[in-house]
């Protein structure tokens, strides 16, 4: 029998009592959505009894990974692999980056659904100072391996690149001669310096603005090999704004984890797919909103989303990158594995109000899938963090 309060600790350290109220959503499984397509940035599951050392390597638990996408897919969504959500450049290193993707991708086929994967430059040698040629072959290196197992790339910001170019003529060269050898067209990406402070001044903008138009060249002179772009700025304008100016079939997929309803739902003059890590922490909500949202059900989508954008903007609080930390506890108190430890200790990055707070948010958005197992452990954590 669920004990329905709970004793909580706000951010000065005051202790108070939470009631449970709210249901669980559960959605049915489907195969996909028909109006909106919908990447969940998925993140992975720590072995903590294999990891030894968890600031300087840790092992992953390949199952509970797995079967964490697995139930991704079961909810209507395609999975984008080995992205920041991954903890891609915060411990998840390009060779474990790689097994992941293959993975994944085998996993996908058998199943018949969608992974699209991150490529990069992160195993360029930390601190040595990078040339152009050497982030593009290093760019390269990726998409051939992604390639390799027949998989999809989402073709990722890179920090070796905004620490080398000196004008947007030099991103313009390396993404010309990326998407000059792709296969098949990628989803470019951009995640604004508030995800990860090295990407600043990308696409060689000294404003947002410039770098819009110097990202939206570039779209226009390869467009046939750029399924869509993700942006992640947390500016619905900036987004709607570079949307409207997209050429025809490129998409707007959202990364903005703060204006993901009304970003998807859209206006008269067009809507954004999504590419979003929040996904991962709310996907019972969000497979609900988006098949409402195929029967037209715009009142219905709007009602599932609209508990969850606080959620969401908990977790993605500054500084915005500890943000994975709040999706792996939400994937603790909902069962999917065993332990909150995160790759390189991350689970420390949030204080325990935080978590507290998260979890009243989650609960009022019926995103703790099983109330009694979510209290349970919360309370354990509780009990490891000195709340009696």
């Amino acid at each position: 029998m669920l004990e329905k309060s709970i004793k909580l600790v706000r951010p000065d350290g005051s202790a108070y009592h939470y009631s449970l109220s709210h249901e669980p959503l559960v959605p049915q499984q489907r195969s996909g959505f028909e109006t909106r397509i919908a990447f969940a940035a998925a993140h992975v599951v720590v072995d903590p009894l294999r990891t030894t050392e968890p600031l300087t390597q840790s092992v992953i638990d390949w199952d509970a990974t797995l079967t964490y996408r697995e139930y991704l897919w079961s909810l209507g969504f395609a999975v984008a692999e080995a992205m920041d959500t991954a903890q891609r450049g915060m411990g998840l290193d390009w060779p474990l980056a790689l097994e992941l993707i293959k993975r994944s991708t085998a996993a996908a086929k058998t199943r018949g659904v969608v992974v699209a994967s991150g490529a990069g430059t992160d195993h360029l040698p930390a601190g040595k100072t990078a040339t152009l040629a050497d982030v593009t072959n290093a760019y390269l290196e990726q998409c051939e391996a992604i390639e390799a197992v027949d998989g999809r790339i989402i073709l990722m910001a890179s920090g070796a690149l905004a620490a080398v170019a000196r004008d947007a003529d030099d991103y313009a060269a390396v993404y010309a001669a990326v998407l000059g050898q792709v296969k098949l067209p990628v989803i470019l990406h951009w995640l604004g310096p508030m995800f990860d402070p090295a990407l600043e001044g990308y696409w060689g903008g000294t404003s947002i603005p410039e770098a819009m138009k110097n990202c939206l060249s570039i779209i226009d002179a390869h467009k046939e090999k750029v399924d869509g772009i993700k942006i992640s700025l947390l500016d619905a304008d900036l987004e709607v704004s570079m949307r409207r100016s997209l050429p025809s079939g490129v998409r707007m997929y959202t990364g903005d984890d703060f204006n993901y309803d009304r970003l998807i739902l859209g206006d008269a003059n067009g809507h954004s797919d999504a590419l979003l890590g929040i996904f991962d922490a709310i996907a019972p909500a969000a497979s609900l909103a988006l098949s409402a949202l195929d029967s037209g059900d715009v009142a219905r989508y709007q009602q599932l989303l609209a508990p969850t954008v606080p959620v969401s903007r908990h977790i993605f609080a500054s500084p915005t990158q500890h943000y994975k930390t709040g999706v792996v506890f939400l994937a603790y108190l909902n069962g999917f594995q065993s332990h909150f430890r995160m790759v390189r200790g991350a689970e420390s990055a949030r204080s325990t109000a935080h978590l507290c707070e998260l979890f009243v948010l989650a609960d009022q958005a019926g995103a703790l899938r099983d109330p009694e197992l979510a209290t349970r452990r919360m309370r354990s954590f509780l009990l490891l963090a000195g709340v009696a």
